[in-house]
């Protein structure tokens, strides 16, 4: 039965290729087509709405929070889920590429000549979970917090002190938990070598290039003192 569908369609297919018309230049000149009108839409789209500008770009800011477009979202979530630094690289190029070139070899390696979904239940039980899963990846990169933002779950009478130091801009060099960056000391466990006068001290009078905060000690004392208490509660499970 295999064997006259086979020979059914590719006859189909012979009649077909006899009655269509060349690549070039008809496929050509409707994508061209096609393409033309699209500029032209976004133009005139541009022209009468305008373009959404966001504010000027500020570099010496370390409270800015980047965020990719929404369809790299997938790719954002797949390197916050995948956390050791080993495997950074098979997260962010690895991964990606592998299915790159597993999609541009298709045609080579799909030789069937069976189009119907239900009678390839392989195929389509890849393409599915790997829809599934950008999906997935995709509602979590919209919805995960900002790469700044510290997941410590801490007392209550430490979250004010948590918000302070996540707005505060120091996970752009220090790293509390699984957030934030190497440039600085990890915070993580500071609380284990350093009590609340010296990291007041730290925080009044530090080493460059960290900034002060003499003047959130000055302007507001009540956020400064709720940044050193939570900054000091950094410590290992055996410590608290």
């Amino acid at each position: 039965m295999k064997a006259r569908e086979k020979e059914r369609e590719l006859r189909e297919y012979a009649i077909l290729k006899d009655q269509g018309k060349p690549f070039f230049p008809y496929i050509v000149a409707q994508g061209g087509v096609t393409a033309l009108i699209a500029l032209v839409v976004i133009i005139v789209m541009a022209i009468l709405f305008g373009a959404e500008l966001g504010p000027k770009a500020d570099p010496t800011t370390t409270t800015y929070t980047p965020r990719p477009e929404w369809y790299f979202f997938f790719l954002f979530e797949l390197l916050r889920v995948v956390k050791p630094p080993a495997l950074v690289f098979m997260a962010t190029i690895g991964i990606p590429t592998i299915a790159l070139v597993l999609l541009l070899l298709l045609p080579f390696y799909d030789r069937g000549p069976e189009v119907r979904p239900l009678r390839r239940p392989i195929a389509m039980t890849a393409a599915v979970a790997t829809v599934a899963a950008m999906t997935y990846l995709t509602v979590l990169g919209a919805l995960a917090g900002a790469p700044t933002e510290i997941d410590l779950k801490v007392a209550p009478r430490y979250e004010k002190g948590k918000e302070v130091m996540a707005s505060s801009g120091c996970l752009g060099c220090h790293k509390v938990g699984d957030n934030g960056n190497t440039l600085g000391p990890n915070l993580t466990n500071v609380g284990d070598r350093l009590g609340m006068p010296a990291i007041a001290r730290t925080l009044v009078n530090p080493t460059s290039p960290m900034p002060s905060y003499v003047k959130l000690r000055q302007s507001k004392p009540e956020q400064f003192d709720q940044l050193v208490k939570f900054v000091a509660s950094l410590k290992t499970e055996k410590s608290k």
